[in-house]
């Protein structure tokens, strides 16, 4: 069946892409900050999980989560390891081994495996019009500045890998998204995640670096949370509203956000290269954002619409 996209989830989108952006960077001066990319994540990770189930909470979703079948459950625990847990331990110890720019460019390549997984699974497809916005969007991320190629090492391998299980993820959570609330789906992820990463953590020498973790530590992980959990919250609402290949589209701007910031507070530079990629960018956004509602408000066009079955 086709899938109507809104205004709302084009917004979630949008919104996630400058989430992503800002975390990316945020995490790059958040590793050094905290020296041990694992302690990093797991808490950041379990910050957002008790922001989760306090949304649970309030929101009133336990007999949604009792309510959960079987098949239900082994869906979250795969999306909990698979998107959760692994590959945020994997793309936060690549991060220490790159830079920011280059950790992002590898991060926004996700849309690129999502197209590959989301015709067979989700019999999703986008329209020869649309292929201009994506080309234009891609193309942005190689007029970065201080962007000087990539170093095929360890970390951009590490962050290749997050990336890969991260498409994985989404295949899986736009299925699990028809049935259950986004806020549940989110609470799942993080909350088990955070519970997987625990014993990677004893693993490498216990929880005792959490207490000896000073002011501006806390003050890093609790930044890097709040931007996790309002991150995954509209990732997943925006998932849920709109085809999965539409939203990773959405979600490959947010290298240029990242790269502002770069420019602002590190290289203090914003050259002619950075402008054509804003362009690019913003051209790409709208070339997709234009033809996907056009389409998905006239279905029997020739240029048809992504199409899902979930």
């Amino acid at each position: 069946m086709n899938q109507k996209i809104s205004s709302r989830a084009t917004f979630l989108a949008i919104l996630t892409a400058v989430i992503s952006g800002v975390s990316v960077f945020v995490s790059k001066i958040g590793v050094s900050v905290l020296k041990d990319p694992i302690l990093y994540t797991t808490l950041k990770n379990g910050i957002v999980a008790v922001f989760l189930i306090g949304l649970i909470l309030v929101l009133k979703r336990w007999p949604e989560i009792k309510a959960l079948s079987k098949a239900q459950w082994i869906k979250l625990f795969a999306i909990s390891i698979i998107g959760g847990s692994l590959p945020f331990a994997l793309f936060f110890i690549g991060i220490t081994k790159t830079t920011a720019i280059n950790g992002a460019l590898i991060h926004k390549t996700l849309f690129l495996w999502i197209f590959l997984f989301a015709y067979p699974f989700l019999k999703e497809r986008i329209s020869r019009l649309q292929w201009l916005g994506v080309g234009s969007i891609f193309a942005a991320n190689f007029f970065i500045g201080g962007f000087t190629g990539f170093k095929f090492n360890g970390g951009e391998l590490m962050i290749l890998g997050a990336t890969f299980l991260w498409a994985i993820e989404n295949i899986i959570a736009k299925k699990v998204l028809s049935n259950l609330s986004s806020v549940t789906v989110a609470a799942a992820r993080m909350t088990l995640g955070s519970l997987f990463l625990i014993p990677i953590l004893f693993f490498r020498g216990g929880l005792s670096p959490i207490f000896a973790l000073n002011g501006s530590q806390w003050v890093f992980a609790f930044i890097a949370g709040a931007l996790l959990f309002g991150y995954v919250l509209s990732w997943y609402s925006a998932l849920k509203l709109a085809p999965a290949t539409y939203v990773a589209t959405l979600l490959v701007p947010a290298t240029l956000v990242t790269n502002v910031l770069s420019a602002i507070f590190v290289t203090h530079a914003f050259g002619f290269k950075d402008f054509i990629s804003a362009f690019l960018n913003i051209l790409g956004i709208g070339l997709v954002v234009f033809f996907a509602h056009r389409i998905s408000r006239h279905p029997s066009s020739p240029n048809k619409t992504i199409s899902t079955a979930v």
